[in-house]
């Protein structure tokens, strides 16, 4: 899927992955990051809540990226300069492409 054209994580990835460059220099950015990652996966797992499988499937967040995107589209938003929901949640996305290796597997 990794090379599947039109692939939702590719696009995000190639956009908000260098934003994980700027987490170490902002502890807030940080906390931010990892509580809209935390969002996100409990989004994509909650009929697995209570077991340890936490693993975050990549046809699922890219489901769910597909949806988060569509929803921006319909709002008309732009990405600002700094750090708004939408650039957090899609921040976190890439910390979860990165941390669960989705566009290797």
């Amino acid at each position: 899927m990794n090379d599947s054209p039109g692939c939702p994580l590719i696009d995000v990835a190639a956009t908000y992955m260098p934003r994980l460059s700027e987490i170490p220099s902002e502890p807030g950015l940080a906390a931010a990051v990892d509580q809209h990652a935390a969002a996100v996966r409990e989004a994509l797992i909650p009929a697995r809540r209570g077991s340890l499988n936490r693993t975050v499937r990549r046809e699922e967040l890219a489901d769910y990226v597909l949806g988060f995107t569509d929803w921006l589209s319909r709002v008309d938003w732009t990405e600002p300069s700094g750090h708004d929901f939408a650039t957090l949640r899609l921040t976190a996305v890439c910390w979860l492409i990165r941390e669960h290796d989705l566009l290797d597997a």
